[in-house]
């Protein structure tokens, strides 16, 4: 605890900096993953070419990724923009099938009421399809939220400031009460943003409230991607 209260602006800095990469990987790789998962969906013939190739990015080892895409991004492979790219292909990687089996739950007597009473094709897609798949693609976010926060940290092995930096300075110098913070720290970080997105959602969908049954889904997927 000594280590802890004496080191507290640091904590904080690294919170929000870990904050600062994570949000927009998490942003992009949704905002990215629903129209794929809806192409996936319309089109049969793309979905199994796109949802493979979309979960093959989970199998890139972080590490080899972000020494490769300086390659790509042009960036020094300490900047954190190669992480950004990097937790947003992970992102993808998780939510797109999520994003498929959200539009493919959408009922047909639902889309073809919405067209006989006059929704276009883009009206039936915002006005019908996305809100009624909203609630799974909330599901599949939280995923991504608890994934990349915890990838995030593996920005500290290239030199990325994050919570990681809690981890390897600890392990360098032999300080537990150094990694302990760490570790809470991004436990604590991904609840938050959990907790938030859940709130958002309810805010958005107000009439969506989370079952027992999707909340083991939830947990189920969190703990899969974890193992992958």
């Amino acid at each position: 605890m000594n280590w802890l209260w004496s080191n507290l602006d640091l904590v904080g800095e690294l919170m929000l900096t870990h904050l600062a990469l994570s949000v927009p990987a998490i942003i992009l790789s949704f905002v990215i993953s629903v129209p794929i998962g809806w192409i996936a969906h319309r089109y049969r013939w793309s979905r199994g070419v796109l949802l493979s190739l979309c979960g093959l990015l989970y199998a890139i080892p972080s590490l080899a990724l972000l020494i490769a895409l300086p390659i790509v991004t042009g960036q020094r492979t300490t900047s954190p923009v190669n992480l950004v790219v990097a937790l947003t292909l992970y992102g993808i990687a998780v939510i797109v099938r999520t994003a498929a089996d959200a539009f493919d739950a959408v009922e047909p007597d639902v889309r073809q009421s919405a067209t006989a009473i006059g929704y276009s094709a883009a009206g039936r897609f915002w006005g019908v399809e996305l809100p009624l798949a909203g609630p799974v693609l909330l599901s599949g976010l939280r995923v991504v939220i608890v994934s990349t926060v915890s990838l995030a940290t593996i920005g500290a092995v290239i030199g990325v400031q994050s919570l990681g930096s809690l981890f390897t300075d600890g392990l360098q110098r032999g300080i537990q009460a150094e990694i302990i913070t760490g570790i809470v720290a991004t436990m604590v970080l991904a609840i938050g943003l959990d907790w938030a997105s859940v709130a958002i959602g309810r805010m958005l969908m107000p009439w969506w409230r989370p079952s027992a049954a999707e909340r083991r889904r939830t947990l189920d997927r969190v703990e899969r991607v974890d193992a992958a």
